[in-house]
C-alpha cells in the first residue's frame, strides 16, 4: 500500500516526513522570523528615540524662553510722592483737553519737576533710580485727574533698569540695597508690564513694548493672505483643471516649483525693485512688506492647491456632470470645497513661513525705529521678527529680557494663527 502512495506521488515532491522550506516550523524560519520581529523592535525603538529628541529640543526651547522672558512681562515701579502745588507748574486746565495735551504738559516743565521730587524724596541721586520715561507717567497721571496739580500725590513711576534688574534677580549688592530700603520704605512694587504690550520702541527698556511691531505683523499678514491665497488656489485650479497639457504648462509648473525653494532674501530684492523702485510704494509700510511675502508664499500655495486638487476622486466630477452641473460648479461646487482642507494645509505652511521671515523684510525697510503703532497699511512700521531682531543687538540686560518676552508674544501669534487655520480645514473636510 505504502508503495502505490509513493508510486503516485509527482516527480519531484517532497516526502510526506519532510518539511518545505517555507515551513513556518523549520528552525531556519522559525530565525528569520525573529530576526524580523527584531528589526520591527529596532525600528520602533529608533522612530520613538526621533520623537523624545524632537521634544526634548522642542522643551528646551520652551523652557530657555520662558526662563528668559517671564521676567520681561514683569515690571518694577516706584512710589514717587510729587508736590503739583510746590512744583511752579504752570499750565491751564483747559489745555489738558484735546490733542496738544502732551505738548503742553512737556512744555510745562512736567519731566523737571518729576526730577525734583525724586531728589526730594530719594536724596541727590534719586532722579538715577527712576526711569528716563517716569516723567511720562506723571504726565499721563496730570491728564487723567488733572485736580492733582492743586496738591500733592504719589504716582507710581517705572524703576530705572538697574533697580528693575535688583528686584528681579540677584544683582549688584549696591542696588540691592536700594531695592531692600525701597521695599521697607513701602514704595516698590512690581506686576505685570502692561506697557510691554501696548507700547512701541523705545531707547528706554523700561518703555520698550511690542504693540507697534505686533500691529504690524498683523496688517503684514492680513495683507499677504488677501493676496496670496485667491491667487494661489485660482492658479491651482486653472492649471489642473483647465490649462492644457504642452511645455508651457510644463515650464510654468517647473517655475512654480522653483520659486517655492527660492532663498527669502532674493524677493526681498524683488520687492525693493518693483514695489519701492518701480511701483513708488511708501517705504517700511505693510502693504510693501505683504506684497513681498504674498509673493514668497504663493508657489506653496499652488503647488499644495494642486496636490489637493488632485486628491479628490474623479467619479465626484463625473457624477456631478451626470446630472447636468457645468463645468464651472463641478470645480466651485464639488471640487473646490473637497481639496479645501489641503489647500489651508498649504496656506498654514506658507503663512507660518512669512510670519517669521526677516531678510526681505530688511531689505525694504521695515527695520526702521518705529516709536508709534500703524494706524493704516500705507504708515511706517516694522513686526515681529525684526522687532526681535533689533533688541537682540542691544546689550543692556532689559532689552535681552524684552527679546525673550517678545519671541513668547510671537509663539503665541503663530499659534493662534495656525489654530485658527487648522479649525477651518477640520471644518471643512470630508472624511470618506
Amino acid at each position: 500500500m505504502s508503495e502505490t502512495l509513493v508510486a503516485q506521488l509527482p516527480v519531484g515532491a517532497a516526502e510526506p516526513d519532510e518539511r518545505a522550506p517555507t515551513d513556518w516550523r523549520t528552525q531556519s524560519m522559525q530565525r528569520r522570523i525573529r530576526q524580523r520581529y527584531a528589526a520591527e523592535r529596532r525600528f520602533r525603538l529608533l522612530g520613538l528615540a526621533a520623537v523624545v529628541l524632537s521634544a526634548g529640543f522642542l522643551a528646551v526651547l520652551l523652557v530657555t524662553m520662558v526662563y528668559n522672558g517671564a521676567s520681561g512681562f514683569v515690571q518694577t515701579r516706584i512710589a514717587l510722592p510729587v508736590d503739583f502745588a510746590r512744583a511752579g507748574l504752570v499750565l491751564d486746565p483747559a489745555r489738558l483737553r484735546g490733542p496738544g495735551a502732551d505738548l503742553a504738559l512737556a512744555a510745562a516743565g512736567v519731566e523737571d519737576a518729576t526730577d525734583n521730587a525724586a531728589v526730594a524724596a530719594f536724596g541727590k541721586d534719586g532722579a538715577t533710580l527712576l526711569s528716563d520715561g517716569a516723567w511720562l507717567s506723571v504726565r499721563a497721571a496730570i491728564k487723567r485727574d488733572p485736580a492733582i496739580m492743586n496738591g500733592r500725590s504719589i504716582v507710581w513711576v517705572p524703576a530705572s533698569e538697574a533697580i528693575d534688574s535688583a528686584a528681579k534677580r540677584a544683582d549688584s549688592p549696591a542696588n540691592e540695597a536700594i531695592v531692600a530700603q525701597l521695599k521697607a520704605r513701602g514704595a516698590l512694587s512690581t506686576g505685570f508690564n502692561w506697557p510691554f504690550l501696548t507700547a512701541s520702541d523705545s531707547n528706554d527698556s523700561t518703555r520698550a513694548g511690542i504693540w507697534g511691531a505686533f500691529k504690524g505683523s498683523l496688517f503684514t499678514m492680513v495683507v499677504t493672505l488677501l493676496i496670496a491665497f485667491p491667487v494661489g488656489v485660482l492658479s491651482a485650479l486653472y492649471l489642473e483643471e483647465y490649462a492644457p497639457r504642452n511645455r508651457w504648462t510644463d515650464l510654468i509648473e517647473v517655475s512654480i516649483n522653483n520659486l517655492a525653494a527660492v532663498p527669502s532674501i532674493i524677493f526681498g530684492l524683488l520687492g525693493l525693485a518693483v514695489f519701492l523702485g518701480t511701483m513708488g510704494l511708501p517705504r517700511s509700510a505693510p502693504i510693501v512688506g505683504g506684497l513681498t511675502l504674498a509673493l514668497m508664499t504663493m508657489p506653496v500655495i499652488v503647488i499644495a492647491g494642486r496636490n489637493a486638487i488632485k486628491g479628490v476622486p474623479p467619479s465626484i466630477r463625473d457624477a456631478a456632470l451626470g446630472i447636468g452641473a457645468s463645468p464651472v460648479q463641478v470645480v466651485f461646487h464639488h471640487v473646490l470645497p473637497l481639496a479645501l482642507p489641503g489647500i489651508l494645509t498649504g496656506t498654514i505652511i506658507g503663512m507660518a513661513r512669512a510670519l517669521g521671515e526677516t531678510a526681505p523684510l530688511l531689505m525694504i525697510g521695515m527695520r526702521a525705529f518705529i516709536s508709534a503703532p500703524p494706524g493704516r497699511i500705507s504708515d511706517p512700521s516694522t513686526v515681529l521678527p525684526v522687532q526681535i531682531f533689533l533688541w537682540s543687538d542691544q546689550i543692556d540686560r532689559g532689552f535681552v529680557e524684552k527679546t525673550s518676552a517678545a519671541i513668547i508674544v510671537l509663539l503665541v501669534f503663530l499659534l493662534a494663527m495656525n489654530g485658527f487655520a487648522i479649525y477651518l480645514r477640520n471644518k471643512f473636510e470630508t472624511r470618506w
